[in-house]
């Protein structure tokens, strides 16, 4: 084997041969390393690439075994595929290209199950009724809890491109409230008459938006309603074994699946 090398690749550090780096000769890197193109170096000596550090594991096991092992739950295709684009291995573009069918495949037929639950809180909040002078008020508010769960990850990105937060003036999508690429859990609240704006932000109050409709989702119903929209469109239907009908019609319970 011929002496390690060490690469900073956006400032993470890997060391390996060169005739691992030169495998394949026409790809970007095996031009790199064998003098077609100049490369730069750091402040330690160390020959730098400025790309994703931490997607460059992949793309160098792969020089080293000819294989792309990718973790179950990986979720960066998006960002390994432009970083595949840039190195030009072709048959790591050609692996890559087999997994992203393989998962296709392994998305089509799918399970969702949702389960909702309802509360009323009392909120105290004060009110402004002239300059200095204020009153201590409280209202009931609804409090809504979904918990979803689905074997199809991109069902849920794609739920995630529809629904949004509302807190704090700005709107945030549910997508970064995944707890795993397969569930998430959300909480929100419904408007309360005479809530001043910023108590929601104080009491930490979420409300729950879809877009781009721009319609806020006030009750369980409204809620059932756009999801059913958004997972059939997706080629969802009604699971008619399960749940229990009482159960779905009173919102508690939700089961929807896909075949295809």
């Amino acid at each position: 084997m011929s002496d390690p090398i060490t690469l900073n690749v956006g400032g993470k550090l890997y060391t390996t041969s060169l005739s691992t780096l030169t495998s394949f000769p026409d790809s970007m890197l095996g031009a790199m390393f064998s003098g077609k193109i100049p490369t730069k170096k750091d402040s330690q000596g160390n020959c730098f690439i400025d790309r994703d550090g931490k997607i460059f594991r992949y793309i160098l096991n792969f020089l080293r075994t000819s294989h792309l092992d990718l973790p179950e739950d990986f979720q960066e295709m998006g960002l390994l595929r432009r970083e595949v684009d840039f190195y030009q291995i072709q048959p790591l573009i050609e692996a890559l290209q087999e997994k992203e069918v393989e998962l296709s495949k392994a998305e089509k037929n799918a399970m969702l199950n949702i389960t909702l639950d309802q509360k009323t809180q009392t909120v105290h909040f004060t009110v402004r009724e002239a300059p200095q002078i204020y009153s201590l008020s409280s209202s009931n508010m609804e409090v809504f809890s979904a918990n979803i769960f689905s074997t199809s990850c991109l069902f849920l990105k794609l739920l995630g491109s529809k629904l949004y937060y509302c807190f704090n003036g700005n709107l945030s999508s549910i997508s970064s409230y995944l707890q795993d690429p397969n569930h998430l859990t959300l909480d929100w609240v419904a408007s309360v008459e005479g809530l001043p704006e910023e108590e929601y932000t104080r009491q930490n109050l979420k409300r729950l938006w879809v877009v781009p409709d721009n319609k806020q989702i006030n009750s369980f119903q409204v809620f059932v309603e756009e999801v059913l929209k958004i997972a059939m469109s997706d080629g969802f239907c009604i699971d008619s074994s399960h749940p229990h009908t009482s159960d779905f019609m009173n919102n508690k319970i939700i089961r929807l699946i896909r075949y295809k």
